[in-house]
């Protein structure tokens, strides 16, 4: 067995909300280990949609996936959180005293006196393209799934693959930086925003984007792992190649509660059953957060999740330190311990 850490707080997800639990854990006093299955935090929001903008977040009347990630980070950084990134917690079982030991498929191995679950939809990845040789492309980044920098793909032939708003939205989008830009759907109509339709018409009608209708994926074409070409082909057997540099296949994400389904927790299909009042599962010491945790009048948003974060990390204070009274104190009057 590896090194076992210890620490006040598990955090299961690197999202907007497991982050602001951080911070919040650590404006209580208690040190937070943070782990999510992705390699870089963020959760959805770095993965999907990090320079798109999201307007229903206070006094931010618009503010990209990636700047409220980094805010995010900035804002827990001075309580020093331990991250175990691009590991999946494979195990988390109860000892005595309350306190909890998880696993994960990294083999790191934490003790913690709670759990709070932030998840978001749960594990998640993308639906891949059933093509001879995808894995050495992938290797490569010949093949991608997320666009985390639209300026990674200047001057690049870029083929997108998709019929939905994430296809249509990155062929506008990167279509002002890169060399060219083929947009490839089975069928010729697309499933996007009218508004996303009418401007891919017009770079359509320029030549600013190619669409490739209706075709599918067929094949890929490079050497050394190095993708020169990206083949496609029509139901009836009509194929031609694409110059590509980079294929971005955007069909949908799998999502899964994984390992967490096998925890115990009260679920309503693929959410978790929590109290209310203090973000509580059936499982004295963990919590749920964020769009995983399910109660009565839900709103899934990123706001209501930060209120969870709060609640949450006042009932797990109660929990690792039941002997300590909290005086509720605002931040204005406290600062932030440890903050330059």
């Amino acid at each position: 067995m590896s090194d076992i850490l210890s620490t006040d707080v598990a955090i299961i997800g690197a999202g907007p909300v497991g982050l602001f639990a951080v911070f919040e854990a650590g404006m209580l006093g208690m040190k937070a280990v943070v782990f999510d299955a992705l390699d870089a935090i963020g959760g959805q929001c770095a993965a999907l949609y990090p320079e798109k903008p999201i307007y229903d977040i206070p006094a931010h009347p618009a503010i990209d996936g990636q700047t409220l990630i980094d805010r995010l980070e900035a804002q827990a950084a001075p309580f020093a959180p331990y991250y175990l990134l691009d590991q999946q917690v494979t195990k988390l079982e109860p000892l005595a005293g309350g306190r909890f030991r998880l696993a994960t498929s990294g083999g790191a191995v934490v003790e913690a006196g709670a759990v709070i679950v932030a998840a978001g939809c749960g594990a998640f990845g993308p639906n891949r393209p059933p093509l001879d040789g995808l894995d050495v492309y992938e290797a490569s980044k010949g093949v991608q799934y997320l666009v985390r920098r639209r300026e990674d793909f200047r001057g690049k032939r870029v083929v997108i693959a998709g019929g939905g708003d994430s296809a249509v939205d990155w062929s506008l989008s990167l279509a002002e930086v890169a060399a060219s830009v083929a947009l490839v759907h089975r069928r010729p109509k697309f499933r996007a925003a009218p508004e996303s339709l009418r401007q891919l018409d017009e770079l359509a009608k320029s030549g600013k984007v190619e669409l490739v209708v209706p075709y599918q994926l067929d094949g890929l074409e490079g050497e050394g792992g190095i993708l020169s070409g990206v083949r496609v082909a029509t139901l009836d057997g009509q194929k031609k190649v694409l110059p590509a540099d980079v294929l971005l296949p955007f069909y949908g994400l799998a999502m899964t509660l994984g390992p967490i389904a096998d925890w115990g927790l009260g679920l309503d299909e693929n959410r978790i059953l929590v109290a209310q009042r203090d973000c509580s599962t059936s499982v004295p010491g963990i919590y749920a957060v964020g769009d995983i945790a399910h109660y009565p009048g839900k709103l899934k948003l990123i706001l209501s999740g930060f209120a969870e974060a709060a609640t949450a990390a006042h009932a797990a204070h109660a929990h690792v330190h039941p002997d300590k009274v909290v005086h509720f104190e605002y931040s204005t009057t406290r600062g932030v311990p440890g903050a330059a």
